[in-house]
């Protein structure tokens, strides 16, 4: 057949499949666009899990360090399943942070996502979680206030998307935390395709050649990517998973103005220094343990 004929026939499939409103499938490797469902970096929370007779000493700890305020304590069943938790939130200037202490066995997988995502419509949220590849692993359920879900994106990286029946009101926050993500790089590129379509967000930079001393490894190079949106930031450290303690075990960073003066507050409410700090690339970090067992970055950002 000819190179005319063939661009004739192909014309005429389009005009039938435009006249017909028949979709055209997606390019490989494309997501469809979703709405954006994402509140504010304040209402999305780090999921912190302790033993029971820990957790006032550990918000007492965390409260010391970056300053705000936190709730009494509730006994809530918030899984889908019969159990029990104490349950408090701290609300600081650095980010928000939901504290469970199980008071019966934790039902399987909660405890396994790190973080706590506001959506403003739970619904569609939920679809677009799904339209741009994540997978529900905990069905949706109603909480004492509102609704929830647990989801996976590639990588095995877990959320709680969540909703309240009376919509919060938070302020802003002075400095929004990183979720710093440890992920393979065989599922590297899916996950910040699908998460930043998902969340509206953008790809701030991508290196591929980080300091390995972020990860532990001085004198070695990994792939950091950093990305914003409406939900906050997130650092994703594309490792060959050969990292040395703690590294990994820390869910958030927290960006403060004075490194040494956290570390100082932190240390006089019995948080433990795990990596001393260290300057990289515009920040100085350290890693540090909270009573209860929480790893935490703190970072600040340097003056030369």
């Amino acid at each position: 057949m000819k190179l005319s004929t063939i661009r004739l026939v192909l014309c005429a499939l389009c005009a039938i499949f435009a006249a017909f409103n028949i979709a055209l499938p997606a390019r490989a490797g494309t997501r469809p666009q979703t709405p954006d469902v994402a509140v504010g970096a304040q209402y999305d929370s780090t999921h912190v899990y302790v033993a029971p007779d820990d957790l006032d000493r550990f918000v007492a700890s965390f409260e010391a360090t970056f300053g705000g305020s936190s709730t009494p304590q509730s006994l809530l069943t918030i899984t889908p399943t019969p159990s029990q938790t104490i349950w408090r939130a701290a609300t600081t200037p650095e980010g928000l942070i939901s504290v469970f202490g199980f008071k019966t066995p934790i039902p399987y997988p909660f405890g396994s996502e790190r973080t706590g995502y506001l959506v403003s419509n739970f619904d569609a949220g939920l679809r677009a979680a799904r339209a741009n590849g994540a997978t529900v692993v905990v069905a949706p359920f109603n909480d004492p206030i509102g609704k929830d879900a647990i989801i996976e994106w590639p990588g095995g990286v877990y959320m709680q998307l969540y909703w309240h029946t009376s919509a919060p009101h938070y302020a802003a926050l002075a400095t929004v935390p990183d979720n710093r993500i440890y992920i393979s790089p065989d599922a590297a590129d899916d996950f910040i395709r699908d998460y930043t379509n998902f969340s509206h967000g953008s790809v701030v930079s991508d290196e591929a050649r980080a300091p390995g001393i972020e990860i532990g490894r001085p004198g070695e190079t990994y792939r950091r990517v950093r990305m914003e949106s409406a939900f906050g930031k997130i650092t994703l450290f594309v490792t060959d998973g050969h990292l040395p303690y703690p590294y990994g075990r820390e869910i958030t960073g927290y960006e403060v103005a004075n490194l040494a003066e956290t570390l100082a507050r932190a240390k006089a409410a019995d948080v433990t220094v795990l990596v001393a700090p260290y300057t990289s690339e515009g920040r100085q970090e350290a890693i540090v343990q909270f009573p209860g067992g929480y790893i935490a970055e703190i970072h600040s950002p340097t003056t030369t």
